[in-house]
């Protein structure tokens, strides 16, 4: 396993974003992104931190991302838009998108505003956690590379394709939940690659169709709980896909197929205003009030506490921004180097592995 160090969030911001500006990206785009992937390093979702900082780099300089978008808002009803990304910085388009989406749902009750032709934006726990820190309920869903085997399947169609959901709770951070619909996301399999570490055999399949635990050997990941996360993914292409008349399933572009092209992706939010329904200091009192529940429930063998979902995130993110977040070291030496990428991801599969 690499060896791994520990970095103040505030070094770990100014590496990430120097890296960025160095290869191209305005200041405030690198500055958008760069908090976002302190934020997951943070939380522990490893899988969409710092690691995927030189793939931005090379996607960057070599022209997949367009450098001064001109992001437009279509407000196609009281309570729908669609943001045209331009193909811009994901984190920061899909910052702005949040943006109009908060002001719609607070305006109408109700929000649903997907975001047309968006690079990789990384993990939506930080979008949906944004929204609800505004006392609004929050959804986000998002297409991905056709990297995943269907129920009953030998061969790739859908996405990871990852859904969402944060609330706003009395006194405390909201409740987010993230969740891959594959048993793992992509980035989980990456992030065991950077480390070198075994993955479980559940997890995915190499090329013959068989369970796999070398990370370098995945030829596809499964859906998790067979035929139930199957049909979710299959909703969330349909509504952050084709709902925006994007590509779908196997038609979706790979991030390392051509990264000197933009990708047509698409990404979903789904706000509502709780006041529209309830009193909102009942309803978050509600929300504290299950998880303080949940708490109560005693541990089962092998467990300390029962947590709501998503609850060790938000644990990690505190534990880190006071006391320094760990990421593996020899991606610690490449933000801190002079070299912008390493060739590494054009012309490559959905697994970053050449043709």
């Amino acid at each position: 396993m690499n060896e791994t160090v520990v970095v103040k969030p505030e070094e770990l911001h100014e590496l990430i974003e120097n890296k960025l500006e160095k290869a191209g990206l305005k200041h405030e785009h690198a500055n958008e992104v760069a908090t976002h992937l302190v934020f997951a390093d943070a939380c522990g979702i490893h899988s969409h931190g710092a690691v995927r900082v030189e793939y931005y780099a090379e996607q960057i300089d070599k022209g997949g991302v367009t450098l001064d978008p001109v992001i437009e808002f279509e407000e196609t009803g009281p309570s729908t838009g669609i943001v045209h990304g331009k193909n811009g910085a994901g984190q920061f388009v899909a910052d702005v998108g949040l943006g109009y989406a908060i002001d719609m749902a607070k305006k109408s009750g109700v929000a649903a505003v997907g975001i047309s032709k968006i690079s990789h934006s990384g993990a939506l726990s930080y979008y949906v956690k944004k929204a609800a820190q505004q006392d609004l309920i929050a959804i986000a869903m998002c297409q991905s590379d056709p990297m995943v085997v269907p129920f009953g399947g030998k061969e790739n169609y859908f996405g990871t394709n990852p859904i969402a959901f944060a609330a706003p709770r009395k006194g405390h951070e909201p409740v987010v939940f993230d969740m891959a619909t594959t048993v793992q996301a992509w980035g989980k399999v990456l992030d065991a690659r950077s480390k070198n570490k075994a993955i479980p055999d559940t997890w995915a399949v190499d090329k013959d169709g068989k369970p796999t635990t070398d990370p370098h050997k995945v030829n596809g990941l499964l859906p998790i709980a067979g035929p139930k996360g199957y049909g979710l993914m299959m909703m969330v292409d349909i509504l952050s896909g084709m709902l925006l008349g994007l590509p779908f399933g196997k038609h979706v572009s790979s991030m390392y197929d051509d990264i000197t092209k933009g990708r047509n992706v698409g990404q979903m939010y789904i706000l509502i205003d709780p006041k529209r329904f309830t009193d909102l200091e009942m309803f978050k009192e509600s929300v504290d009030g299950m998880v303080e529940e949940l708490h109560e429930i005693p541990a089962a063998d092998g467990f300390d506490q029962v947590y709501y979902p998503g609850e060790i995130n938000q644990i990690n993110y505190e534990k880190s921004m006071e006391s320094g977040i760990e990421i593996v070291k020899d991606i610690y030496d490449y933000l801190k180097s002079d070299t912008l990428h390493f060739d590494r991801y054009e012309n490559t599969n959905a697994f970053g592995e050449k043709k």
